[in-house]
C-alpha cells in the first residue's frame, strides 16, 4: 500500500499519471472517471475484500488527495463508515452534508472536518460482495439524493461489480498494493503552454498551481518572489515542506478544505521577518490555483482574512493529516467500555487502519507478563508468553519496564537484539511494542504484528506512539469499568432468586435484563416465594434508578415480601405493608409492584397492583387479555404512606399462562406504549404447549439491543398444570 502511494505521488509530481496495464483495472477507472461527469462528483474511492470478507482495502482514489482517506485505507467491516455501512445493509448509503456526517459519523467528521456529500455502495454481484465504492459531492450540491441520481449510482455500482467477478473468476482479482493509487479525472488546457506562460507572467501578482497531493506543479517568477524562494526549489514540492513559516497545520488545513469543499478559501500569513502575505485558493478537480498578494495588516487593523501568528517553525513539519488520523483513531477509543471492548476496538479498527495482522495487549500482575486480549495468532502462541517474569530480556517486559516503544522491522531485526523470544515463534515478521502509560503509570503493552516485514515511516511511529498514550487511557479506564461490572453484577446476583421454588401443578419461567446505562444495576425484581403444599405469592416490581441506592431498597423490599408473603399476607396487605415500610426508611424513591398470590387447589389467584403495568393472560383457547383491576392500577409505592390496595380474582385452569413483566419489556423511545403491550400480547398468544423456559427468550425479543437498553426488564411467566 505505502510502496502504492509513493508511486503515484511520483506520478502526481511529474504530472505524468499513466495508465496501469491490468486491463480489469482499467476498466473500473474509466468507469469511475465516467461518474465525474455524469453525476458531477468531485471524488470516488473503490474498496475490495482482498484478505475474506473481513477487511475492506483501499485500490484506488480518483480527484481527492490521499491524505483524506489515509484513516480508511484498511477497515473492518464492524467499523462505523459509510462504505462499510453499504456492505453489511447491503443498501446505498447517503450523507447529505457536514451536520448529517456529524450526527451519523462523528469520527468522519472529525477526520475531515469540511462541508461535502457522500454516497457509498457495495459492489455486489450474482450474490457476492466484492467491495464498496464512495463518492463525494462538492459542498454546494442539494442535500438530496434524486430518483435518477440513484439509479445512475446503482447502474455504476452494477457495472463495477460485474469488473470484479470477471477478474475474480479468471484468477486474477483486482486488490489492493497492486496498482499506483489514485489518477486524476480528466482536465485538458486551451491554447499553448507558452502564451498561457506569458500571460499569467505579467500579472503584478503571485500565481501558482498546487496538484491534488499538495505538490507545486507551476510558480511565476511574481510567486517566488513574494515567497522569497527559487521557482526550481519550489517544483514538485509542498509548500509547507519548503517553506518554514508555512509549517503550521492551519495553512495546510485551508488547502484540504479547498479542495475537499470545492470552495475558494484564502487565508494571511507573516513570512519573516515581517511580510504579510495573502493567499486565496480556487480549487477543481485537477488541484488548486493560489493568488498570492502583499497583505497590509497593522496593529488594530480588522482583518480581512483569518490569519495565524506562526510559532517557532518546529525542525520538522506537523502533518494535518496525521493529526486527523490521531482524532479519528481517538475517538474511537473512546467508544470502548470493558476491556474486551478495547481489544476488539483495536483489533478491527487500529490494526486494519495500519497493515498489521495482529494484535496482543498484556499487562502486569504479580510481577508477570498476562496477556488480556489477542487477535490473529494462532490458538495458543500468545497464551504461551503468559507468565513471562517482568526481568526477562523480552520486548513485551522491556516496554512495561521502561515505557519505551520498540520497532522491529525484520524477524533478523527482533532475532539479533532477543535471541531468547524465538524459542516458540508467532508466525510473525514485524513488530511495534508500544507501551501502555496512564496518568505517568505503565499499565500495559500493546504489541502490533505484521505478517510480512514492513517499514515504520516517521510519521507512523509518531502515529503508533501517540496512540500507545491512548489506549492506555482506555484501557485503565476500561478496566476500571470492569471491575465495577463485577461488583455491580455481583449485588444483582445476590438480589435476585437463583432459581424458582418447584410447585405441583405450577410451571414457572423468569428472565432479567440488566439497564446498560450507568452502573448496570437497578431495582427491577422477581421472585416467587411458596407459602404451604397449594399456595404461593408471586411478585415483580420496579424500583426507580440504576444504582447502588435502587438495588439497596429492591432488596429490602424483597426481603420484606418474603416476611409478609410467608405470615399468610394477602397482596393487598402485602403491598400496604411494602408502601409503610418505604415511608419508615424515608426513601425518595418511589417504586411499582404487582402481587399475586395463587391457590393451586382452587385453580386461582389473587392480584393486587401498586401502579405497575399490568398482567396478560393467555387461556386455554389462546386467547389473552390483560388483567386490569376495577378502577386501575392503585397508586405507586413510596407516595401515600396510607394508601389502599384492591384485588380482583383470576381463574387458573389448566393451561392458563400469566405474564408479569417490568416497563422496560415494552417502553421503547419512538415506540406507542399502547402498541407495545399489543404486540406483546400477541406474542403470548402463539405459545404452545412446549416448556415455558424455552418461550421466554422469544418472548423478550422486543427488548432493545443491549447497547440501547436504558432500563431493566424483569419478567416472570406462570402456567397453571395438571397436578
Amino acid at each position: 500500500m505505502r510502496d502504492a502511494q509513493a508511486a503515484f505521488r511520483a506520478l502526481q509530481r511529474s504530472g505524468t499519471a499513466e495508465p496501469v496495464a491490468d486491463t480489469d483495472l482499467d476498466t473500473l477507472l474509466r468507469l469511475l472517471q465516467r461518474a465525474f461527469g455524469t453525476l458531477g462528483v468531485h471524488g470516488a474511492a473503490l474498496y475490495t475484500f482482498t484478505t475474506g470478507d473481513q477487511v475492506l482495502e483501499l485500490v484506488t482514489v480518483i480527484g481527492l488527495p490521499l491524505e483524506f482517506v489515509t484513516p480508511w485505507e484498511r477497515v473492518g467491516v464492524t467499523t462505523p463508515a459509510p462504505v462499510t455501512d453499504a456492505v453489511r445493509r447491503a443498501d446505498l448509503v447517503w450523507v447529505g452534508g457536514e451536520d448529517e456526517m456529524v450526527r451519523r459519523y462523528p469520527r468522519i467528521a472529525m477526520t475531515v472536518p469540511y462541508p461535502f456529500s457522500l454516497a457509498a455502495l457495495p459492489l455486489t454481484a450474482d450474490g457476492t460482495t466484492y467491495g464498496s465504492i464512495f463518492l463525494t459531492w462538492p459542498a454546494a450540491r442539494a442535500p438530496l439524493l434524486s430518483p435518477v441520481e440513484r439509479e445512475r449510482l446503482w447502474s455504476l455500482a452494477g457495472r463495477l461489480a460485474s469488473v470484479l467477478r470477471r477478474a475474480s473468476r479468471a484468477g486474477t482479482p483486482v486488490h489492493a498494493g497492486a496498482h499506483p493509487l489514485g489518477v486524476l479525472p480528466d482536465g485538458g488546457a486551451v491554447g499553448s503552454e507558452e502564451a498561457l506562460t506569458a500571460m499569467v507572467a505579467r500579472l503584478p501578482e503571485g500565481m501558482c498551481g498546487l496538484d491534488l497531493g499538495g505538490c507545486l506543479t507551476y510558480v511565476t517568477p511574481g510567486a517566488a518572489d513574494l515567497l522569497g524562494v527559487p521557482a526550481r526549489r519550489l517544483l514538485g514540492a509542498q509548500p509547507w515542506t519548503v517553506l518554514p513559516w508555512l509549517r503550521d497545520p492551519v495553512y495546510e488545513d485551508r488547502y484540504r478544505a479547498a479542495l475537499i469543499s470545492r470552495e475558494p478559501t484564502s487565508f494571511v500569513a507573516l513570512r519573516p521577518p515581517d511580510h504579510w502575505l495573502s493567499f486565496h485558493l480556487y480549487p477543481d478537480g485537477t488541484g488548486l490555483t493560489v493568488r498570492i498578494n502583499e497583505a497590509e495588516v497593522t496593529q488594530g487593523d480588522q482583518d480581512p482574512l483569518p490569519r495565524v501568528e506562526p510559532a517557532q517553525a518546529p525542525v520538522e513539519p506537523t502533518r494535518t493529516g496525521v493529526l486527523y488520523h490521531l482524532l479519528h483513531l481517538a475517538s474511537a477509543l473512546t467508544e470502548a467500555a470493558g476491556v474486551q471492548d478495547v481489544v476488539d476496538l483495536v483489533a478491527d479498527q487500529i490494526v486494519p487502519a495500519f497493515g498489521g495482522d495482529g494484535v496482543a495487549i498484556l499487562t502486569t500482575e504479580g510481577g508477570r507478563l498476562r496477556t488480556v486480549g489477542h487477535r490473529g495468532y494462532a490458538p495458543g502462541v500468545v497464551e504461551s508468553f503468559d507468565n513471562t517474569p517482568l526481568t526477562a530480556p523480552t520486548p513485551g517486559a522491556r516496554a512495561l519496564r521502561t515505557g519505551a516503544p520498540s520497532f522491529f522491522e525484520s524477524r533478523a531485526e527482533l532475532e539479533r537484539l532477543y535471541p531468547s523470544r524465538f524459542e516458540l515463534r508467532d508466525g510473525m515478521s514485524a513488530w511495534a511494542y508500544l507501551p501502555l502509560v496512564a496518568s505517568g503509570r505503565l499499565v500495559g503493552t500493546c504489541v502490533l504484528a505484521y505478517a510480512e516485514p514492513h517499514v515504520f515511516a516517521f510519521d507512523e511511529r509518531a502515529i503508533l506512539t501517540s496512540l500507545g498514550g491512548l489506549i492506555a487511557q482506555a484501557l485503565d479506564r476500561a478496566r476500571l469499568y470492569d471491575t465495577k461490572m463485577e461488583l455491580a453484577q455481583g449485588l444483582q446476583e445476590s438480589l435476585l432468586p437463583h432459581a424458582l421454588p418447584l410447585l405441583p401443578g405450577l410451571e414457572t419461567a423468569a428472565r432479567y435484563l440488566p439497564s446498560t446505562e450507568g452502573l448496570e444495576v437497578g431495582g427491577d425484581f422477581y421472585d416467587l416465594i411458596r407459602t404451604d403444599r397449594d399456595t404461593a405469592t408471586a411478585v415483580i416490581g420496579d424500583v426507580e434508578g440504576h444504582n447502588v441506592a435502587a438495588a439497596a431498597l429492591m432488596g429490602q423490599i424483597r426481603t420484606a415480601v418474603h416476611a409478609y408473603a410467608r405470615a399468610g399476607a394477602q397482596p393487598d396487605a402485602v403491598l400496604v405493608q411494602i408502601n409503610r415500610l418505604m415511608a419508615d426508611l424515608d426513601s425518595t424513591l418511589l417504586a411499582s409492584a404487582a402481587c399475586l398470590r395463587v391457590d393451586l387447589a382452587r385453580r386461582e389467584a389473587l392480584l393486587a397492583n401498586a401502579g405497575h403495568p399490568p398482567p396478560l393472560l393467555r387461556t386455554p383457547d389462546g386467547k389473552v387479555t390483560t388483567v386490569d383491576l376495577p378502577g386501575g392500577a392503585g397508586m405507586v409505592l413510596g407516595v401515600d404512606p396510607g394508601a389502599q390496595y384492591g384485588t380482583v380474582r383470576v381463574p387458573l385452569p389448566p393451561g392458563t399462562v400469566l405474564a408479569m413483566y417490568t416497563d422496560g419489556l415494552v417502553d421503547r423511545p419512538g415506540v406507542d406504549m399502547t402498541a407495545a403491550q399489543a404486540a406483546l400480547a400477541d406474542r403470548l398468544a402463539r405459545f404452545d404447549d412446549g416448556p415455558l423456559d424455552d418461550q421466554a427468550d422469544p418472548f423478550m425479543s422486543q427488548t432493545l439491543p443491549a447497547e440501547e437498553r436504558t432500563d431493566d426488564v424483569a419478567l416472570l411467566l406462570l402456567r397453571s398444570t395438571p397436578r
